[in-house]
C-alpha cells in the first residue's frame, strides 16, 4: 500500500482544489446576504479563483520545469492554505474576491505539477490505475464541492467552506515532504513571461467583459470595449508564441487533430457539467428558499455517479478508442442537462434536477478520465508538462466563461419570464432573483402583493433554470460531436509521457517538433 501514498498525496491536493471550484455555490446567497453585494461580485468570488487557475497554469507548469515539481506542489499547498485562511475572515467582498484570487495560484501551482508527479511515481499498469483514480478523484471533486458546502454554512458560517482547507491542507503538506519526489532534470529554458502576461490579460478581460454583459446588457460600451481588447491579446498572444523560440505554448501541438479535440473537449466539458450548480443553488436557496444541507445534497447523485464510473474505468481506458469513450461520456452530460431542463420545465422544484445530475455524473465519470490521458498521449514526451497544463488551463477556461455566460443565459430567461407576466421593473427584479435578493425582495413589497410577486418570481427563475439547462444541454451535445470527429488517437499504457529532461539545443527541439 505504500506504493499509493504519492497518488494520496496527489489526489488529496486536487481534491481540495476542484472543490474550491463549486463548494461556494452553496454559499452564494449566505455570502450575498452578509456581505451585501451583487450579481457581478458573486460571480467574480467564483470566476476569480477559476480564472486564475486558469490563466497561470501553462506558465505555473513551465515555473515548476525549472524549480522542480515537488517543491512547486508544496509551495502551491502552502500558499492555498494562507489564501484559504484569508478568505474565510475576508470584512468585504474586494478582500474576499482578492483573496480568491490568490488561492487560485496555489491552485495552479498544485494542478500544474499534477500530471508530472503521477509520472514521476509511478510506470506501466500502475500509471494506468493511477491516471484512473486520479481521473475518478477529479471528476467527483467539483460535484463533491456543493455537498460538502451545504453542512459547512447551514451548520457554521460560509467561512467554514475556507477554514476547512487548513487542516486538510497541513495533512497534505506534511504527506508530500516524505512522499513525493521528482525525477527528471530540471528545464533551464527561459520561461516566457511575455505569453504568461498576454494569455493572462486577454482571459481576463473576455471574462470581465461577459460578466459585465450580464449586469450591464449587450449596449454597454465597455463591455464592447473589453471585448475588443481580450479578442486583441489573444491574438497577439499566438502572434507572439509563434515567433518565440521558448513559448509557454507550442502551437505545432494544435496540429494534432486529437490534441485540439482534447482542448475543446476540455473546455465545454466544464462549461456543460459545473456551471450550472452556481444557479441552482441560487435558484433553490433563494426562491425555494431549501437549506444549504438540502441544496448541496442534489449534487449527490453527481458526485457518486461520476466516482463509481471513473474508479471503473480506470483500469480498462487503454483498450478502448478514446473518442468513442470521451464523445460518448459528453453526450451523456449533454442529455443528463437536456433532461434536467425538460423536467424542470414540466415541474418546477429542485427534485426535477436529480435524474438529469445523475445522467451528467454517468458522463463526467466516463469523460474525465481518458481526457487527460490521450491529450498528454498526442504530445511529445518532452511537450509533456506543457500539454498539461494546456489541458486544465482549457477546463478551468470552460468554467470561468460559463460562470460568465451561463449567468446571462440565467438572468435573461427570467426577466423574460417577468416581463410576459406585465410586472414593473422586471429587469431590476431579474438581476435581483439572479443574486439571490429575492428574500429581499418579498421583504420589501406590500403584504398584500407578497403572494403575486412570490409566484411569479418562482415561474419566472424555474423558467430561467430551464433555459440555463438547454443551453448547457446544446453545449454537451455539440461538444460530444466535436470530440468524436477530432479525437483518433488510441492511448496505450506506454504512450502516457514520462516528461524526460528537455532538449537543450536548438536542433533537438526542432526535432522533437517534427
Amino acid at each position: 500500500m505504500r506504493k499509493w501514498l504519492p497518488l494520496s498525496a496527489v489526489c488529496l491536493g486536487t481534491f481540495m482544489l476542484l472543490v474550491d471550484v463549486t463548494i461556494v455555490n452553496v454559499a452564494l446567497p449566505d455570502m450575498a446576504a452578509d456581505l451585501h453585494t451583487s450579481l457581478g461580485a458573486l460571480q467574480w468570488v467564483v470566476d476569480g479563483y477559476a480564472l486564475a487557475l486558469a490563466a497561470l497554469l501553462l506558465g505555473i507548469g513551465s515555473l515548476a520545469d525549472r524549480i522542480g515539481h515537488r517543491r512547486c506542489y508544496i509551495g502551491g499547498l502552502a500558499l492555498f492554505a494562507v489564501a484559504s485562511l484569508a478568505s474565510g475572515l475576508a470584512p468585504t467582498t474586494s478582500a474576499l474576491i482578492t483573496a480568491r484570487i490568490v488561492q487560485g495560484v496555489g491552485a495552479a501551482a498544485m494542478f500544474a505539477t499534477t500530471f508530472a508527479l503521477l509520472n514521476s511515481s509511478y510506470t506501466g499498469r500502475d500509471r494506468a490505475t493511477a491516471y484512473g483514480m486520479w481521473g475518478a478523484v477529479s471528476g467527483a471533486s467539483s460535484a463533491a464541492g456543493p455537498l460538502l458546502g451545504g453542512p459547512l454554512t447551514q451548520g457554521l458560517s460560509w467561512r467554514w467552506i475556507f477554514f476547512v482547507n487548513l487542516p486538510v491542507s497541513a495533512v497534505a503538506i506534511a504527506t508530500c515532504l516524505f512522499v513525493l519526489r521528482d525525477a527528471h532534470t530540471r528545464d533551464t529554458r527561459r520561461l516566457d513571461m511575455g505569453g504568461v502576461a498576454l494569455f493572462t490579460v486577454a482571459i481576463g478581460s473576455l471574462t470581465f467583459a461577459m460578466i459585465r454583459t450580464n449586469e450591464h446588457g449587450w449596449s454597454d460600451p465597455a463591455c464592447w470595449s473589453m471585448l475588443l481588447t481580450g479578442a486583441v491579446f489573444l491574438l497577439a498572444f499566438v502572434i507572439a508564441e509563434s515567433r518565440i523560440a521558448e513559448p509557454v505554448l507550442d502551437l505545432a501541438l494544435l496540429r494534432n487533430s486529437t490534441f485540439s479535440g482534447v482542448l475543446i473537449a476540455a473546455v465545454l466539458l466544464n462549461f456543460a457539467a459545473y456551471v450550472s450548480f452556481a444557479y441552482t443553488s441560487i435558484w433553490m436557496q433563494s426562491v425555494l428558499r431549501l437549506s444549504p444541507v438540502t441544496a448541496g445534497l442534489v449534487s449527490l447523485p453527481m458526485s457518486v455517479a461520476a466516482f463509481v464510473v471513473s474508479a471503473s474505468l480506470g483500469r480498462a481506458m487503454h483498450r478502448w478508442r478514446p473518442g468513442r469513450v470521451i464523445s460518448g461520456g459528453i453526450l451523456l452530460i449533454g442529455v443528463g442537462d437536456l433532461l434536467a431542463a425538460a423536467l424542470v420545465d414540466a415541474w418546477p422544484s429542485w427534485p426535477a434536477l436529480l435524474p438529469g445530475f445523475l445522467v451528467v455524473g454517468l458522463g463526467v465519470g466516463f469523460a474525465a478520465p481518458p481526457l487527460s490521458a490521450t491529450g498528454m498521449a498526442a504530445a511529445p514526451p518532452q511537450r509533456g508538462g506543457m500539454a498539461a497544463g494546456a489541458i486544465n488551463t482549457a477546463r478551468q477556461v470552460g468554467f470561468a466563461f460559463g460562470i460568465a455566460l451561463l449567468g446571462s443565459v440565467f438572468t435573461a430567461g427570467t426577466q423574460h419570464a417577468l416581463v410576459r407576466k406585465h410586472l414593473t421593473s422586471a429587469t431590476a427584479l431579474a438581476h435581483d432573483v439572479a443574486a439571490g435578493q429575492s428574500a429581499q425582495v418579498l421583504h420589501s413589497a406590500t403584504p398584500g402583493s407578497r403572494d403575486i410577486i412570490d409566484q411569479a418570481i418562482r415561474a419566472a427563475a424555474a423558467h430561467g433554470i430551464d433555459m440555463l439547462l438547454f443551453v448547457a444541454g446544446l453545449i454537451g451535445v455539440a461538444a460530444a460531436l466535436i470530440s468524436f470527429l477530432m479525437i483518433r488517437q488510441r492511448p496505450s499504457v506506454e504512450d502516457t509521457p514520462e516528461l524526460p529532461a528537455p532538449t537543450t539545443s536548438s536542433e533537438e527541439r526542432h526535432s522533437a517538433n517534427n
